[in-house]
């Protein structure tokens, strides 16, 4: 099976990023959710294809690291997204 998962926008509240740091940042967020996704798989309403508007996502830790902040986001979003619900 394929998965494909398109985020359009991505919004944190909260968090402040320099710049610089955003493209590690969606990098560490990326490679993590894709890891998530090929172990756990996803919820079976958006296997069937489904689209939907927004997901709300549990909270996160914030953390200092740009890759750990990517982590805890990824995993936050997979919250919303993943495992059999």
């Amino acid at each position: 099976m394929s998965v494909r998962l398109h985020i359009d926008r991505l919004v944190l509240d909260g968090v402040n990023v320099r710049a610089a740091d955003r493209p590690r940042l969606q990098a560490a967020i990326e490679a993590e959710l894709a890891r998530l996704i090929a172990s756990g798989g996803i919820s079976p309403a958006l296997a069937r294809g489904i689209a939907v508007p927004s997901v709300r996502a549990p909270r996160i830790s914030l953390a200092n690291d740009v890759q750990q902040l990517g982590t805890s986001i990824a995993g936050s979003v997979y919250g919303g997204v993943g495992g059999a619900k």
